[in-house]
């Protein structure tokens, strides 16, 4: 792997791909109006074109475990699309019992109208966050790049081993910050969440 090859990683993945505020409508929507709204705005996050991004199954399961607030008349609202949105993004990481950990106070307040919190605004500060951090990780991968190469030119592997060899190590290296990330949020979630649900 080089600088060349990481361009084209990065140019191929769809980060900047989501379900946005505007793309929900203002009307409550039956399953699989939402379920076709999550296949057309996250397919590029699919590894396998038969993955399926949401299922009836998997929203039932929510509703059923509360990670979701009651459903009128089999309809979702816009409070709905964007919990699976989070869920969606949280679920890539984190066990569902921490999922239930971190929303539950969200949805309490969501299905508390008086203490509503602005979704609209919510949702813009996490699609902003997410477009930052896209910014942040293009960075922090041309970095990684450049310390695997330094280390590998002062290594004895052969040259023709050089190419497998670096994106081993980027492999190694994404995983190791994603389990550092995974730890911290895990963390969080004990330490912070949880006294936020005993307030």
């Amino acid at each position: 792997m080089d600088k060349e090859s990481l361009d084209k990683l990065l140019n191929s993945m769809n980060f900047e791909q989501e379900v946005k505020f505007q793309d929900i409508p203002s009307i409550d929507l039956y399953m699989d109006q939402v379920i076709s709204i999550f296949e057309n705005s996250l397919k590029g996050y699919k590894r396998n074109e038969k993955d399926k991004i949401l299922t009836k199954t998997m929203i039932n399961n929510y509703v059923k475990d509360k990670l979701l607030m009651g459903v009128k008349n089999k309809k979702y609202s816009r409070e709905h699309i964007i919990l699976l949105v989070l869920i969606y993004n949280l679920k890539q990481s984190l066990a569902i019992g921490d999922i239930k950990k971190t929303l539950t106070p969200l949805i309490e307040k969501l299905e508390k109208k008086k203490e509503s919190i602005p979704i609209e605004e919510f949702y813009d500060i996490f699609l902003n966050i997410k477009v930052e951090e896209t910014l942040l990780l293009n960075e922090d991968l041309y970095k990684k790049l450049e310390i695997i190469s330094s280390n590998i030119v002062k290594s004895n592997f052969e040259e023709k081993d050089s190419d497998y060899i670096t994106s081993l190590f980027m492999i190694i290296s994404l995983i190791n910050t994603s389990n550092m990330y995974k730890k911290l949020a895990e963390k969080l979630i004990d330490d912070n969440v949880m006294g936020m649900q005993e307030e």
